[in-house]
């Protein structure tokens, strides 16, 4: 009977998260620098996830040392130098196997991730977060705005150099049962990036003058995406001020009338601060909005989902998650603006 070479030694006391409670991970792990925006995915960024997936997940033993990879990225272009240059040779300048290399091919392509593949055209921005906002006086809110991000097709050559073939069988088992399911997954700041077995050759020295070495090529494709936080925009939404003033109870004679606690009409009073001319909110409600008054206001514009709808409306409506945005233009640029909205629920 066989007995299985792979014995735990330790047993995880607290289950590892999954669903709602893995998501919730996950986007910790994004904020955890202490932004509301996700980070950064750049060439160097897939590249160091690639070198990470060999290291981990494509883990190889030789005569129970581990081989292992390369920490650098090279290119075809580079490939012919650093064999000239390596340190993997003995005292006769021969090479010293075994060592695994990742070479990435220097044409980068346009992504076939078919999720990121023209659904939001023109590189628009489109609503991504509602962060509150506190000055001590003021509450209000931002948007976050962030464009859809480009997938891009990256090829990796990942090299085996060995001497012996159970080397190579034994690395060649364990890319086969990795990507057993076609595709497996590197893991790049918060993000699972695909990533596909193309192809596999050889590349074995066959020369009988010279050292006989094996080097088994495993051509991978990275269905990756870039993000650059350049293009994140951050806009100020409506800004309510909050006042406060203190009343005696006791003088009083008559006796408060009771609003209800839902009414459906309301007033909202929309303030634009000293240099401020535009204001974004998203409403969680369908309403018919009235503009009843206008101070240091000439004229404005009004916007539902980043399209204009009208110029100067007297009468607005607005449904359901809808992102209202006004843009006004001051009589006078160094003053404060106000408008008055009585609103009706529908």
């Amino acid at each position: 009977m066989s007995i299985p070479k792979k014995i735990k030694k330790d047993l995880k006391l607290v289950p590892d998260k999954i669903l709602m409670d893995r998501r919730e991970e996950l986007l910790e792990y994004i904020q955890e620098d202490g932004t509301f925006l996700p980070k950064s995915v750049l060439h160097a960024d897939l590249d160091r996830g690639m070198l990470d997936f060999v290291k981990d997940e494509l883990e190889v033993y030789s005569d129970g040392k581990i081989v292992n990879p390369i920490d650098i990225i090279t290119t075809t272009q580079n490939w012919s130098q650093f064999t000239e240059t390596w340190n993997f040779q003995d005292l006769d300048n021969n090479i010293k196997p075994p060592f695994i290399a990742t070479v990435r091919q220097p044409d980068v392509k346009y992504g076939s991730n078919p999720s990121l593949q023209y659904t939001i055209p023109n590189r628009k921005q489109f609503y991504y977060a509602k962060v509150p906002t506190w000055d001590g006086q003021r509450k209000g809110m931002d948007i976050y705005k962030i464009p859809q991000p480009v997938p891009v097709d990256i090829t990796y050559n990942v090299k085996i150099f060995c001497n012996r073939m159970r080397e190579l069988n034994e690395f060649n088992k364990i890319v086969l049962q990795k990507f057993s399911s076609r595709q497996a997954y590197t893991f790049v700041k918060g993000h699972y990036i695909p990533i596909i077995l193309n192809n596999v050759s050889d590349e074995s020295v066959l020369d009988i003058e010279k050292r006989k070495y094996y080097i088994q090529n495993y051509e991978f494709l990275m269905m990756g995406f870039l993000i650059d936080e350049k293009e994140f925009e951050v806009s100020p939404a409506i800004t309510r001020a909050l006042t406060l003033y203190e009343i005696e109870t006791d003088k009083l004679k008559t006796s408060l009338r009771k609003e209800p606690e839902n009414p459906d009409k309301f007033d909202i009073d929309i303030l634009f601060l000293n240099g401020v001319t535009e204001l974004s909110e998203v409403y969680p409600y369908k309403i018919d909005m009235v503009i009843s008054e206008l101070k240091n206001v000439s004229d404005y514009e009004v916007y539902i989902n980043d399209n204009i709808v009208g110029y100067d409306l007297n009468k607005i409506q607005v449904n359901t998650n809808d992102i209202l945005t006004i843009k006004i233009v001051k009589s006078d640029e160094d003053k404060e603006s106000f408008m008055k909205a009585k609103c009706v629920l529908l």
